[in-house]
């Protein structure tokens, strides 16, 4: 039985598929194996002629189409990759702000620490040839802002970014880079060394697009809506009129984010960008206290609900443990061997050593009593 992630990743292989389109087969057909399985004049309305080539061929030869080649080789990298996890929306980790954005996107690769994407971020972004003053003033509000709390989501691009990133680091927080190329690749190269420390640290790297995706101009406004998703507020230090970072900006307004600027000299053509911003509405701020007095609320507000959220999980995790004994042996040995994450039976069959035949017989009467339900081709923990 093959892996439930396969299905997953060979719908976000296709050609043309983005974060809407797949969202939209998603509703159409309930799973991406569902929708890859669909008949070709069902997917015609909802997909261009490449992609509907590309669906041909996979019904055809499954494993050995193109696109399932390439799946299979995702499989295998991230088999060979303990710490980057492969997050779709419809998991429980799938952090809940992003989930709230136009154009969702449906798959994450995530390497380092998953639990941070639902953590209070705050998203630092600016000029990659920031002056020296503009450098200076992402470090520091950086790391006042990790050492209040937050953590810092950033692009990992020159500049403001780095500094941001860095200023993360030196006050001890965490900080999350959102990466226009495949999780594989690190772009700007120059950047490697501090894509490690930030895993190193207890950060995370974070990209939605397939493995060995370069560094197209067209993927960094896309990845600039991730930025702001993930966090509270957006803070601009320095950008000119036309800037990626008054995008990001401008998506922070349409996702209903807090947006800051730091204002700088008449003088400075990269102070313009924050100018205009604070015409618009944004929040002019002079110190990260500025940022925490605003959000401080809201920062108490989460801060408790993680913390009622983890209690919750522990109090049932102990009923959880209780109503095993209301289980067959068997029962209890294959549920104990799910763990909390999708599962197939071929994987079942090995962690238990139980014949395939018994786990398949044991895992429907396991559903009927609502301890499993059945995800694509496996089967999660309720």
């Amino acid at each position: 039985m093959q892996d439930p992630r396969f299905y997953s990743l060979v719908l976000h292989r296709l050609p043309h598929v983005g974060a809407a389109s797949f969202q939209r087969l998603i509703k159409h057909f309930g799973s991406p194996e569902a929708a890859l399985s669909a008949p070709i004049n069902r997917l015609q309305s909802l997909l261009d002629e490449e992609s509907l080539s590309a669906v041909r061929e996979f019904q055809s030869h499954a494993d050995n189409s193109a696109v399932g080649q390439k799946a299979l080789l995702d499989l295998e990298w991230l088999d060979l990759q303990p710490d980057v996890h492969l997050v779709s929306i419809s998991d429980a980790s799938y952090p809940e702000l992003l989930s709230q954005i136009p154009k969702v996107p449906p798959l994450l690769f995530v390497r380092g620490d998953i639990h941070l994407l639902s953590l209070p971020q705050i998203a630092i972004v600016g000029s990659r040839n920031p002056s020296a003053g503009g450098g200076e003033n992402a470090q520091r509000f950086a790391e006042f802002l990790a050492a209040n709390g937050f953590v810092i989501t950033s692009g990992l691009a020159l500049g403001v970014d780095a500094a941001a990133h860095q200023g993360a680091l030196a006050g001890g927080g965490k900080t999350i880079a959102v990466m226009g190329t495949g999780l594989d690749l690190i772009y700007p190269s120059r950047h490697r060394r501090l894509a490690q420390e930030i895993v190193e640290t207890g950060g995370a790297l974070v990209s939605e697009l397939p493995l060995g995706s370069g560094s197209k101009a067209a993927n960094f406004p896309q990845r600039n809506r991730i930025i702001s998703g993930l966090s509270w507020g957006v803070l601009v230090v320095e950008a000119a009129v036309q800037s990626g970072s008054l995008i990001t900006a401008q998506a922070a307004l349409q996702q209903n984010r807090e947006v800051f600027a730091i204002p700088g000299s008449i003088h400075n053509p990269l102070a313009r960008g924050c100018h205009q911003l604070i015409r618009q509405g944004a929040t002019l701020v002079e110190t990260g206290q500025d940022i925490v007095d605003q959000l401080q609320g809201m920062l108490g507000y989460q801060l408790e609900n993680l913390h009622k959220l983890k209690q919750k999980a522990a109090k049932k995790t102990e009923l959880d443990e209780k109503s095993l004994d209301l289980l067959s042996p068997a029962e209890q040995q294959i549920i104990r061997a799910m763990g909390y994450d999708p599962v197939n039976i071929d994987d079942l069959v090995e962690r238990t050593g139980i014949a395939v035949g018994s786990i398949a017989g044991q895992l429907i009467g396991l559903e009927i009593k609502g301890f499993v339900q059945q995800i694509g081709a496996g089967y999660q923990r309720v």
